[in-house]
C-alpha cells in the first residue's frame, strides 16, 4: 500500500470519526432539553394529575409563530414605521428583549399608554402575527396532547400575549378551535395587562370556575412562569432549547421540559376517572 493511499484512507476515517462525533453532538442537543422530563417523572405526573383546566401558552407550546428571521423582520417594519413618523431608537437598546416584535409594541406603550399611535402599532402587529399563524410550525406533540386532554375531560384554554384572532386563525386550521373555543384570552388594547401581568391567566381561571390549584399553566417564557405564579397556578414549562430552558430555571420555574412527549405518554398511561368533578 502506497504511503498516498494510507494517507488517503486516515483522512477518509478521520472525518468519518468527526461527522460521527458531530452528529451526536447534535442529537445530544436534540435529546438532552427532553430527557430532563424522565429525570423526575412523578413531578411531571403530579402535574398533570391535578390539571382540570390547562391553561396553553400559544407561541412555543401550541406552535412556533415566528422563526427568528420573520421575527426580526416585523420587528424593524414595525421601527421603521415608526420612524417615518419621527419617532426614532425606539426600542432602546436597554428594552430589547430579542427579536420578538412586541418589544417595539411595549416601548411605544411605555412613552405614550394608550394612544392613537400605540393602537395603531397594535393593528399593524396583529396582521403580522394573522399573515405568520396561516404558516406557523406546529410544536411537536402539540395537536395528540390538546386532543387528548379534551377527551379525558379537562378544560383548555389559550393564555398569550399574542393576538387573539391569531391564535383562533392557527387553531381553526389545525382542527383544534372547538378544544379551547370560546376560551383564548390575547392581547387587549390595554398593554400593561400583558403577561406577565395575571391578568389574561386569572380571566381564564375565572370563566372555567376553577381553583388555581386545580389549574395548570404550559409556557415558554419567563413571562408565562411569572403570570402563572402570581395567580397561584401550578406551572410546566416547556423549552426545545438550553438558552429558553436556562432562562425559565433562572425564573424559578421548578420543571422544565424540551418536549412534549413525556406529558402526552404519562397523560396516556393515567386512569380514564382521574378528572374529579367541580369545574364547570
Amino acid at each position: 500500500m502506497t504511503s498516498d493511499t494510507t494517507q488517503t484512507q486516515t483522512q477518509t476515517q478521520t472525518q468519518a470519526q468527526t461527522q460521527r462525533q458531530a452528529q451526536g453532538r447534535g442529537q445530544g442537543q436534540g435529546q438532552s432539553a427532553a430527557s430532563r422530563a424522565e429525570a423526575d417523572p412523578e413531578r411531571v405526573r403530579d402535574l398533570i394529575a391535578g390539571a382540570r383546566v390547562v391553561l396553553w401558552g400559544f407561541d412555543g407550546p401550541i406552535c412556533r409563530l415566528f422563526a427568528r428571521q420573520a421575527a426580526e423582520r416585523v420587528a424593524a417594519g414595525l421601527v421603521g414605521w415608526l420612524e417615518l413618523r419621527g419617532l426614532h431608537g425606539l426600542p432602546a437598546e436597554s428594552e430589547r428583549e430579542g427579536p420578538d416584535p412586541q418589544t417595539v409594541l411595549r416601548a411605544v406603550d411605555r412613552r405614550s399608554p394608550g394612544s392613537d399611535l400605540v393602537a395603531e402599532l397594535e393593528k399593524r402587529l396583529t396582521q403580522e402575527e394573522l399573515r405568520a399563524a396561516a404558516s406557523a410550525m406546529p410544536t411537536a406533540y402539540a395537536d395528540p396532547l390538546i386532543r387528548t386532554w379534551t377527551a379525558v375531560g379537562a378544560r383548555l384554554a389559550v393564555t398569550t400575549n399574542r393576538s387573539p384572532r391569531a391564535v383562533r386563525s392557527y387553531l381553526a386550521a389545525r382542527g383544534l378551535l372547538a378544544c379551547f373555543e370560546p376560551r383564548v384570552y390575547g392581547r387587549t388594547q390595554d398593554l400593561a395587562l400583558l403577561k406577565p401581568d395575571p391578568h389574561c391567566v386569572n380571566r381564564a381561571l375565572d370563566e372555567t370556575g376553577a381553583a388555581p390549584s386545580a389549574a395548570l399553566s404550559i409556557g415558554g417564557t419567563p413571562a408565562d412562569f411569572e403570570a402563572a405564579r402570581a395567580a397561584g397556578v401550578p406551572f410546566l414549562g416547556y423549552a426545545p432549547h438550553e438558552r429558553k430552558a436556562t432562562l425559565l430555571r433562572r425564573a424559578g420555574a421548578p420543571v422544565v421540559l424540551g418536549s412534549l412527549e413525556p406529558v402526552l405518554r404519562l397523560l396516556r398511561e393515567q386512569p380514564a376517572s382521574y378528572h374529579r368533578p367541580g369545574v364547570r
